[in-house]
């Protein structure tokens, strides 16, 4: 059974950096699209990034866009996060996650495989 999870959240302040992971057991991700989603107290779970299979291929919300770079290592079974230049309003829990259907897409109900998430706070 697959199962993924976060790790490298963290506190920071406004204008810093941080990298965060997702790492897979069970299976591999390298045939996998997967997707990075933020849900922020209150609000509804948004679609933040998603690399396809071979990390050729990426998209971004108009939030993190310029901010924020997805990438994947296939021989560690991991794909990253890395975001900076952040701001209070990315303070959220960081998911990610697999996606079910084809092509590339940030809507959270394409995607499944769940990981636990991992809470990044900002500080102004």
């Amino acid at each position: 059974q697959l199962q993924l999870v976060e790790s490298g959240g963290g506190l920071v302040h406004t204008g810093g950096s941080l990298t965060l992971s997702c790492s897979a057991s069970g299976s591999t991700l390298d045939n996998r699209v997967i997707g990075w989603f933020r849900q922020a107290p209150g609000k509804e779970r948004e679609g933040v990034s998603s690399i396809n299979n071979s990390g050729s291929r990426t998209m971004y919300s108009h939030s993190v866009r310029g901010r924020f770079t997805v990438s994947r290592d296939i021989a560690k079974n991991t794909v990253y996060l890395q975001m900076n230049s952040l701001k209070p309003e990315d303070t959220a829990v960081y998911y990610c996650a697999v996606f079910l259907g084809s092509g590339l897409s940030l809507g959270p109900a394409d995607y499944g495989y769940w990981g636990q998430g991992t809470q990044v706070t900002v500080s102004s």
